[in-house]
């Protein structure tokens, strides 16, 4: 076997700590977004405009990276039999995500930011584990 990891098997050392960088990357860039969710929230209140546009598409990014996060626990929770909480938390706040966004509008609103609160702390939990995880074989 090289040592680049090309023809490394499946379920390999190799492959679980590439899995687990990616679970860390991912779940680090939701938490990054939330925190830019919640700066764009603050501008818009200020009756900025503009950055309500920045907020919508901060959203998408969220849902797209919680997304990933999914995927990336679940497949280190595959190759290493990692406990599975971390692939349930972060697909809990994968649908909180569609929730909050639901609930960003009008009469809802008071609803939003506590959720916002929830979708941190669950995000930032998960990143927590990653970075503390060390897959072994």
């Amino acid at each position: 076997m090289s040592r680049s990891g090309i023809g490394t098997p499946r379920g390999s050392l190799g492959s679980a700590t590439t899995l687990a960088r990616a679970l860390q990357i991912v779940a680090a860039l939701a938490v990054l977004t939330i925190v830019w969710q919640g700066a764009s929230a603050g501008v818009f209140l200020m009756q900025h405009r503009t950055a309500l546009e920045y907020h919508q598409a901060g959203a998408i990014a969220l849902h797209v990276l919680t997304a990933l996060t999914v995927i990336a626990a679940f497949l280190l929770s595959r190759a290493t039999r990692a406990p599975l909480w971390p692939t349930v938390l972060a697909a809990v706040v994968f649908v909180a995500t569609f929730v909050q966004a639901a609930l960003g509008h009008g009469a809802t609103l008071y609803l939003h930011v506590p959720l916002a609160l929830v979708i941190m702390l669950g995000s930032a939990w998960v990143l927590a584990w990653a970075v503390r995880y060390r897959p072994t074989w």
